[in-house]
């Protein structure tokens, strides 16, 4: 029989998740709203509290959490702050590709450095003119002798300019093309590395997004995740796990919109009751709360898919991406056209959900490309 019940240890992660949320995630996220800088404060913290990298296995210092457990953190996230939340979870977006591809000896000569100083990793693929697209990859990374030497142009890199450590995806042999393409770990600091902006962004400003670029650039040969020409491979492998973890924030965004705009308007008086009272607005709100549980179903099933084996994970987990996140776009849009003047303010906090919830729609693959891998998986 089918169980949708948490077991104790889930339960209690869920609640560590909501306090470190309320207790620090809230007091400053309307301050990382409005600076659109990296909350190192908050990280700092997390990672203190056991919440960065945590897919990473325990031998290595993670928590070794699975993609099931790790989506419900997501959702705690997402409900108190998507950008603040995806600061934190980019991490592991950063290191699936080691998680899949890193021998034992590259995990111990990292890890270590990583837990002890609590730094932030970039997962850096998307281009001007490459981002869906991964194939329309150019950044290349040439080997000469010992060492590759990395040229190119990267765009909209969360995490980027506060990163120590990059994952870097860049062609190995230029005339092979995509097929040649190859994942990097990379040091952000080391001598060639323009970090050359920050971007401006409408949502998730409690997060970075950078513009980097990469001249000569050198990469010891031990920086190779995997082998030469496995680096498509690898990043459809990586969003076969994390684009749950964007449904599951994507949950949490439209959860807080939903519950938020609901406890408003069961207070809020107009012709003498409340306005749940017009069949018009109660209609809105059975709407959104119906939305909301579909879309943590399917990004439920879509970790339990992946969990147990199966051949084409990845079509669930893009299914749960676009229809969450669209989820969260409209009942976030839905929730600041109930609160009326409020909604529309900063008040509330629901402008900014709106704000946020659109770049989960287009981040990890636009939702667009998400159909896409969906109907080739359904026909293959």
């Amino acid at each position: 029989m089918v169980d949708f019940s948490l077991t104790k240890e889930q339960q209690a992660l869920v609640e560590k998740y909501k306090d470190f949320a309320e207790n620090v995630i809230v007091p400053v996220r309307a301050k990382y709203d409005l600076s659109g800088e990296f909350p190192w404060e908050v990280v700092k913290k997390a990672y203190d509290a056991g919440l960065v990298n945590t897919q990473i296995p325990k031998k290595f210092g993670g928590e070794g959490l699975s993609i099931f457990d790790a989506q419900l953190g997501s959702e705690e996230l997402g409900a108190t702050c998507a950008g603040i939340g995806i600061s934190i979870d980019a991490n592991m977006l950063a290191l699936t590709p080691w998680i899949i591809a890193a021998t034992d000896e590259q995990m111990k000569n990292f890890m270590g450095e990583i837990f002890e100083r609590k730094i932030a990793i970039a997962y850096a693929l998307t281009e001007p003119n490459a981002g869906s697209d991964v194939a329309g990859i150019k950044s290349n990374a040439i080997l000469k002798g010992d060492k590759y030497i990395l040229n190119g142009h990267k765009r909209f890199i969360t995490n980027g300019s506060a990163s120590s450590y990059m994952t870097v995806f860049a062609q190995a042999d230029p005339e092979r093309g995509a097929r040649s393409l190859s994942c990097f770990i990379v040091p952000t600091d080391a001598p060639g590395v323009e970090i050359v902006s920050d971007l401006e962004k409408m949502g998730q400003r409690g997060s970075v997004q950078s513009e980097i670029k990469f001249h000569d650039v050198e990469i010891p040969k031990a920086n190779l995740l995997g082998r030469e020409g496995e680096g498509f491979l690898i990043g459809m492998k990586t969003f076969d796990r994390t684009r749950t973890g964007i449904a599951a924030l994507s949950v949490g965004i439209a959860r807080s919109a939903y519950e938020t705009s609901k406890e408003w308007a069961k207070n809020r008086i107009q012709f003498g009751k409340p306005v749940t009272a017009n069949q018009g607005v109660s209609f809105m709100l059975a709407e959104m709360a119906t939305k909301v549980e579909l879309a943590r179903l399917m990004t439920w099933k879509a970790a339990w898919y992946y969990e147990q084996g199966f051949k084409t994970p990845g079509t669930y987990s893009a299914m749960a991406k676009y229809y969450a996140s669209d989820v969260a776009m409209e009942v976030t849009t839905d929730a600041v056209q109930v609160m009326g003047g409020d909604g529309y303010t900063r008040s509330f906090g629901v402008e900014k959900m709106m704000r946020d919830a659109k770049l989960c729609q287009i981040y990890e693959g636009t939702n667009q490309v998400q159909r896409l891998v969906i109907s080739k998986g359904i026909l293959r």
